[in-house]
């Protein structure tokens, strides 16, 4: 069953209804006496109708709908702000029953890649409050790791997203706040309901889970049988120069993450991403654009370069555009298909954290002089 907020010292908490899967449900149903069809009806107000409460799931009797209530949190999300870009990246944030706050990102389509015509709607969402693993180059850490999220907030932030703005989500990416993999057993039974024909319907070829470079959990993660895809932040091509960037490169360095990824490729089809933010006079040299793309070919990933978003209270800057092209076009020339992801909620933080991270300094959550590089 779903378990409740680990660290919110709220330990009678219900558990989120979003957060159980079909099987769980039978289960329940059976203990309260109830016939196992029942979950079946259930999931369709939740996921077809997108009920707000309980009491609307008009064809349960009054008993079963009162145990719900009795049992369950139907919104343990509660929209409490979003911010829109000019170029219509959509970044929202969300109020958590313990009151801490996470972030998620609806990322529209690039004519570029997908065409004019394409409804590609990918939502960017997050997996921890906070995040232990302080990559450089994101506000997610900044402050610190608070708690995982349950499968249920994981799975809500898909319906809420698709509530405020009346779109499907059709593309999913765990690469909000956090580090999924640090939170796997709550991501595959967030991956299980997200994926199911029963739940938000979303095929494994739509999600996409990316790692700091977890190596172990990327091994574990291949050994689930759905297809779905992996990105790897990779952000350098050499220890000496990623471990500026991702400290958790001292852990599992680049060849053991690589051993990983060849271990990936065994077990799946899907190409690896490689994710690489180009951050000025740190990692967009041209020794590292080769280095990259021989790393690349060796494992037939693709690469999307990403420029540097400004995070306050770090020091970094993007490169020139000129410098992006050429990076992009040494990728290119060596036969890595590799993207340029151009701005992309630039004008509104849309870094991981940054909204999040000034409503809790604004609420006394987190204290200005406890956020590290502030």
């Amino acid at each position: 069953m779903e378990a409740t907020p680990s660290g919110s010292g709220k330990e009678n908490e219900k558990p989120a209804i979003h957060g159980i899967s079909k099987p769980d449900l039978e289960i329940w149903l059976k203990e309260q006496g109830e016939p196992a069809y029942r979950a079946g009806q259930i999931l369709g107000w939740l996921y077809g109708k997108r009920v707000r409460a309980f009491s609307e799931m008009t064809n349960l009797g009054q008993g079963l709908r009162t145990k719900l209530e009795e049992h369950f949190e139907l919104q343990a999300l509660q929209p409490v702000g979003d911010l829109s870009s000019s170029d219509t990246t959509k970044k929202y944030l969300f109020k958590l029953r313990d009151g801490r706050y996470v972030e998620a990102v609806l990322i529209p389509a690039s004519p570029a890649l997908y065409g004019e015509a394409s409804d590609r709607r990918t939502l960017c969402v997050s997996s921890q409050v906070g995040c232990a693993y302080d990559c450089k180059f994101c506000a997610s850490g900044l402050a610190g790791f608070v708690r995982n999220l349950t499968a249920g907030e994981i799975v809500e932030q898909i319906i809420r997203a698709e509530e405020i703005t009346s779109q499907k989500v059709n593309n999913l990416v765990f690469m909000g706040m956090g580090e999924p993999l640090a939170n796997l057993t709550n991501l595959l039974k967030a991956i299980e309901i997200i994926n199911a024909d029963w739940g938000c319907g979303i095929g494994a070829r739509h999600l996409t889970v990316s790692t700091s470079g977890l190596a172990p959990q990327i091994k574990k993660l291949a050994d689930q049988p759905l297809q779905i895809r992996l990105a790897i932040s990779l952000h350098g091509a050499s220890d000496e120069v990623r471990e500026k960037i991702m400290p958790v490169n001292q852990k599992y360095p680049i060849e053991r993450l690589f051993e990983a990824l060849r271990y990936w490729r065994q077990h799946k089809k899907q190409k690896i991403t490689f994710e690489y933010i180009l951050i000025e006079g740190v990692n967009d040299s041209i020794d590292q654009a080769g280095l990259l793309a021989k790393r690349a070919r060796a494992l037939s990933a693709k690469v999307n370069l990403i420029p540097y978003n400004q995070v306050e209270g770090l020091s970094w800057n993007r490169p020139s555009e000129a410098v992006q092209e050429s990076f992009l076009n040494i990728l290119k020339g060596r036969g890595v298909p590799a993207t340029l992801r151009r701005e992309k909620g630039h004008d509104i933080s849309a870094a991981c954290g940054q909204l999040r991270l000034k409503e809790e300094v604004k609420e006394g959550l987190v204290s200005e002089t406890a956020v590290k590089g502030g």
